[in-house]
């Protein structure tokens, strides 16, 4: 079996022992995952040199006109700022985005239970000896308790009972994440959470994203990395447009991923999506189209249309939203879950 993103086998001594674990232990979740993530050299694409320039060159030359309507006013530090959220919310239900942006985040159990479980994987990585899903999550919180970062504060203020069902949801969420994958070996250079940016225009409009892990590098103009986000829930495609944003920002650092994949967790299934030129120039004609609903919103010069959708259940204005009432009550429970 091929390792994710590598070709060549450490000594016992450069892994933990967390990792210490061979093929043929792997269990057939495990083992999907190796066999669908590793890939000869000979097997990954080769992307042209002169790719990122022209990636640079078009979204430069069509964000261009929103240069000169970004002011302190309105956006932070006279600066657009981009990211896979803000790109969904503009193309999704533009009512439901304007009335989001207009509350300050805040944080709860959902939106904490990612960054916690994510920090999470990021130990298991390098833990020596064994550590039960628990152990990881408490360490976890007490890593980021002492952060300079606002979950800091909102895991030192909230109740015992809110802690402990974060705590229960991060488990779960670890439990199942080292039941599906096999032990991130140090060789497959994994990387959790690691941002990404792109800067077009001198700084003024900024693309910016935190993949949840990277297994494998480029070498040369063959492309070896991968790209995985963790879901939970049901397929939405904007979880493949997540992705397509991530390996367009790092086709513009360095060369495009080979692959990008999602990974539902509660289910133990890939979607995996090959990288192509011609995803890349999708992903960037989306940043644009996004870029550009954005700036009109917040202007005030394009009137909010609605969508409705799963989203609906967690839109601060559906009470007053006809539209996305009568979607819910046309639709059955359930809908996706994010991180």
């Amino acid at each position: 079996m091929v390792a994710p993103g590598c070709d060549t086998a450490p000594t016992p001594a450069q892994e933990p022992a967390l990792n210490a674990m061979h093929a043929a232990d792997y269990n057939p979740a495990q083992q999907e995952v190796v066999s669908l993530l590793g890939a000869p050299k000979g097997d990954r694409p080769t992307f042209d040199a002169g790719l990122r320039d022209e990636l640079r060159n078009l979204l430069e030359e069509r964000l261009e006109p929103l240069v000169s309507t970004i002011d302190s006013d309105r956006f932070d530090d006279d600066v657009l700022y981009l990211s896979k959220y803000m790109l969904t919310q503009a193309l999704g239900c533009e009512r439901k985005f304007m009335a989001e942006l207009a509350e300050p985040f805040q944080w709860s159990i959902p939106t904490a239970r990612g960054t916690v479980t994510h920090k999470a994987i990021e130990l298991s990585v390098h833990w020596r000896g064994e550590a039960s899903p628990l152990e990881l999550v408490d360490e976890a919180m007490a890593r980021l308790e002492n952060a300079d970062k606002s979950i800091a504060d909102y895991l030192e203020r909230c109740e015992e009972t809110e802690r402990a069902e974060l705590k229960a949801e991060a488990g779960a969420a670890m439990t199942q994440f080292l039941e599906c994958f096999p032990p991130l070996k140090p060789r497959w250079r994994p990387t959790t959470d690691s941002p990404i940016r792109a800067e077009l225009h001198g700084g003024l409009i900024v693309l910016s994203g935190k993949p949840d892990l990277t297994l494998g590098q480029p070498e040369g103009t063959v492309a070896g990395k991968v790209i995985i986000d963790f879901k939970t829930g049901r397929f939405s495609p904007s979880h493949r447009e997540d992705l397509r944003f991530y390996a367009l920002l790092e086709a513009l650092r360095i060369l495009p991923p080979r692959l990008l994949a999602t990974y539902y967790l509660d289910q133990g299934r890939f979607h995996p999506e090959e990288v192509t030129r011609d995803l890349l120039l999708s992903a960037a004609e989306r940043v644009i189209d996004g870029a550009h609903r954005y700036v009109e919103l917040v202007n005030g010069t394009r009137e909010p249309g609605v969508a409705p959708g799963p989203s609906c259940r967690w839109c601060p204005v559906q009470p007053d939203c006809d539209e996305g009432t009568a979607y819910l009550e046309g639709s059955p429970e359930g809908g996706p879950e994010d991180w």
